[in-house]
């Protein structure tokens, strides 16, 4: 792997010093792994998990730094990247928005990235010093996440790769690292973009069939209808039917188990290479002075409430694992229930790294969170996540929501052939709300810590009714605050009692 040379004169190394507010010893390295449809039940550190799920190296990062039990880092593949490029939510980042990784370029900090890129605006060599992209999007690329991918390294393209892909992304960050650490006055930020746990289910030769005698899945509660207090399209919602025999919920011609298992499997070479990196950051003396940030770009549903998806607005569809490491600085073995977004990483990185935004980002400064999980001054703040399809950017959101006024066709809102509606949501405290964009249709209202598993839709009930407006409210203001220009354009969300 090659890397462009990195020269600097003393006269430039005075100057950069004069510019920064932190010397280079206190702007730390910052490792962001990003896996793809990573449920939080895949990491056996997560009481969700299933209890034959065996995860020692990713458990470890936990056990040494802070575990995020609600982490909405985004709601599909495509919108979450985008969330991570620019730092803004989907309806305000849209093609022509700036990537944050080129600030940090001109800022002091080098770059570099490797995997599922998934946001199609190229920029190459405006963000990265070093880039190693698999291109989803092209012909012939888009179903090779494990086996046969071709990236394209500093925006050349390259031969196809011959290794399984997530050890291949592992082999190639090892070496980023070592080739870092002879430059140990630089600070360097790092996104790797595993492409597992993603579809084809494809585990590595040498973890297929690891599970395959594993005591059968639990399975949810309500992957089979009907949910009679959900929206339209959840109530007969039915991805799993039950074989006409045995009862056992199928996916296609296998069973939800085989499969549900094959995931898993593939997931054992994430947690390897976790363990590998993790090595190596000590042993290029780099541990010390590197923040770790392990997540995904969203969770994955197996059954629960008939999906077998993410996009939906609910836990069991959008929590990903996020597992905060930085040794002496955030502690050990410490656990967060305060809910967090993907944009929120990316303010808190420009907050570790001493470097002012270079626009308005979106998400909020977690830093004293990391530093201080117990603190229960963040308990009430609220957190807004959205979908909104395949709209971006604000002028897009009011073009499409005044066609769908003048025409009454809202599809352009249906985003999913389950049914699924673009989505609002705000969590806060133990209360989560649901605000579709769609004419006519149900809005939802969860106790989180009553019902975590969502089954019981409070905004149906009359005795809930204050609090479901005052959630809307809330949801509204904080829409507000993100400068959406598109609120009076919402329809009102239908009332069933």
């Amino acid at each position: 792997m090659r890397h462009p040379p990195y020269l600097l004169s003393a006269f430039l190394l005075a100057l950069c010093s004069s510019l920064f507010a932190s010397t280079p010893a206190d702007r730390p390295n910052i490792l962001y792994i990003f896996t793809d449809d990573q449920s939080i039940r895949t990491i056996s550190n997560y009481t969700e998990a299933q209890p034959w799920i065996n995860t020692p190296h990713i458990d470890a990062l936990a056990e040494k730094g802070l575990r995020f039990r609600y982490s909405y880092t985004g709601a599909k593949c495509v919108p979450s990247r985008g969330n991570a490029l620019t730092g803004m939510l989907q309806f305000n980042y849209h093609k022509g928005t700036p990537y944050w990784a080129t600030h940090f370029r001109s800022q002091g900090y080098y770059t570099g990235m490797i995997g599922k890129w998934h946001w199609n605006v190229p920029r190459y060599k405006e963000a990265w010093d070093w880039s190693a992209v698999w291109e989803h999007h092209l012909p012939g690329n888009a179903k090779n996440y494990y086996w046969d991918q071709s990236l394209r390294i500093n925006g050349e393209k390259s031969d196809q790769l011959e290794q399984y892909s997530t050890d291949a992304y592992t082999d190639r960050t090892i070496a980023f690292l070592e080739e870092r650490a002879a430059e140990p006055d630089q600070p360097w930020y790092f996104w790797l973009c595993y492409g597992a746990v993603h579809g084809p289910y494809t585990p590595a030769d040498r973890h297929i069939g690891k599970l395959e005698e594993a005591p059968e899945m639990i399975y949810p509660k309500d992957i089979f209808p009907p949910r009679p207090d959900k929206p339209a399209h959840m109530v007969n919602l039915e991805t799993n039917p039950p074989h006409p025999e045995t009862g056992i919920p199928m996916k296609s011609n296998s069973t939800l188990d085989e499969v549900v298992k094959m995931y898993h499997e593939a997931v054992m070479a994430i947690d390897e290479g976790v363990g590998r990196i993790m090595n190596a950051l000590e042993a290029n003396g780099q541990l010390e002075n590197t923040v770790v940030v392990f997540t995904s770009d969203q969770g994955y549903a197996w059954g629960q409430h008939g999906f077998n998806l993410k996009i939906a607005p609910y836990d069991a569809n959008l929590l990903a694992p996020l597992i905060i490491h930085w040794p002496g600085k955030v502690p050990f073995n410490t656990r967060s229930t305060v809910p967090v977004n993907g944009v929120d990483l990316i303010r808190t990185f420009h907050s570790l790294a001493s470097i002012e935004p270079a626009v308005k980002l979106d998400g909020r400064d977690l830093t004293d969170l990391f530093l201080h999980p117990e603190t229960r001054s963040w308990d009430d703040r609220p957190m807004l996540q959205t979908y909104t399809g395949s709209i971006y950017g604000q002028e897009q959101m009011n073009e499409e929501l005044k066609k769908a006024h003048e025409t009454g066709d809202w599809e352009k809102f249906n985003t999913h052939k389950t049914g699924i509606k673009a989505w609002l949501m705000v969590r806060q405290g133990k209360y989560k709300y649901i605000r579709y964009i769609y004419k006519d249709y149900l809005d939802e209202l969860y106790d989180i810590e009553a019902d975590p598993e969502e089954l019981s839709n409070l905004a149906v009930r009359p005795e809930y009714h204050k609090t479901k407006l005052e959630m809307r409210a809330l949801l509204t203001k904080e829409l507000k605050k993100k400068g959406t220009q598109f609120i009076p354009l919402l329809p009102e969300p239908t009332q069933r009692y």
